[in-house]
């Protein structure tokens, strides 16, 4: 089922035309159907399915934002409206972020039990076919969601419920003691409460580069002349993850065009590259 399902997502991207600005517009106004996974006013997630019977296959769709509570999962209405167009169902989580009682170890759970609350949806969803992509520190979560299953017995977020079967990270913060490095701190010790010298307890089951390699596919999509996110973030989890026989591809993009918030447009190359893979990569049931 899976592999017939990604033919008929492949097609349906390649007879597609740029998103206007008016359907632009439209994608952002729209809420889709907005679930409940926890008591907190962030523990909630839209859930946005495209025409047919299904089942759907599904996009876990988590935002950036510097895991701060001034951004929330609006932003990410553009890209959920093209995945649904091309077949997808997509699911837009907002969880606890710092400044709202989030940090460590309250948004690692929120991810957890939003993707694993999946299973509870009265929906057409095919749960063999469960993706993550997130962009900045929502390319973060998005690993670490992806690498659940290698976290030890006892830690936030181990024994998954659902496993992925890929994940994208889009300009994402995929090495986040080296982000505390370059950022002095920063939004890396709000989110973690101190330094991974201070606390490498934490650091060794909340950084994706520390549970490399994913048990899924990686596709990491980062612009040469980020200035947010450096692109030398993902080239270290892509070198540690390669040795450790890991499956992940780096799409570098040159220019304007790798800008950091390029990746959430979907009139760009930066999101056309992630969704080309999306459609491409296979499958694979849990």
């Amino acid at each position: 089922m899976a592999g017939r399902v990604q033919s008929a997502l492949m097609a349906r991207w390649r007879s597609r035309r740029r998103a206007g600005p008016a359907r632009l517009l439209a994608d952002l106004l729209a809420r889709g159907r907005t679930c409940r996974y926890g008591a907190h006013d962030s523990q909630v997630a839209d859930l946005h399915l495209p025409r047919g019977a299904g089942p759907h296959p599904v996009v876990v769709v988590l935002h950036g934002g510097a895991w701060r509570a001034r951004v929330g999962r609006a932003v990410m209405r553009g890209v959920v409206g093209e995945l649904v167009r091309a077949g997808w169902a997509a699911w837009n989580v907002e969880y606890r972020r710092v400044g709202e009682g989030g940090g460590w170890p309250q948004t690692f759970a929120d991810v957890a039990d939003a993707v694993d609350h999946l299973r509870q949806l009265d929906a057409p969803l095919a749960l063999d076919a469960v993706s993550a992509l997130g962009h900045s520190a929502g390319g973060h979560l998005a690993l670490w969601a992806a690498s659940r299953a290698r976290l030890p017995a006892g830690s936030v977020g181990a024994q998954p419920a659902l496993a992925l079967a890929r994940a994208v990270a889009q300009a994402g913060v995929c090495d986040l003691a080296g982000a505390y490095e370059r950022w002095h701190g920063g939004a890396v010790r709000e989110l973690m409460g101190g330094s991974p010298q201070q606390l490498p307890e934490r650091y060794a089951v909340a950084d994706p580069l520390a549970l490399v390699p994913a048990p899924a596919p990686v596709l990491l999509v980062h612009g040469v002349l980020d200035r947010v996110v450096s692109i030398e973030l993902a080239r270290s989890y892509a070198a540690a993850s390669r040795a450790r026989g890991g499956e992940v591809e780096l799409l570098e993009i040159d220019g304007p065009a790798g800008g950091h918030r390029r990746h959430v447009n979907p009139r760009t190359v930066a999101w056309r590259s992630a969704a080309a893979w999306l459609g491409e990569a296979p499958v694979r049931a849990r």
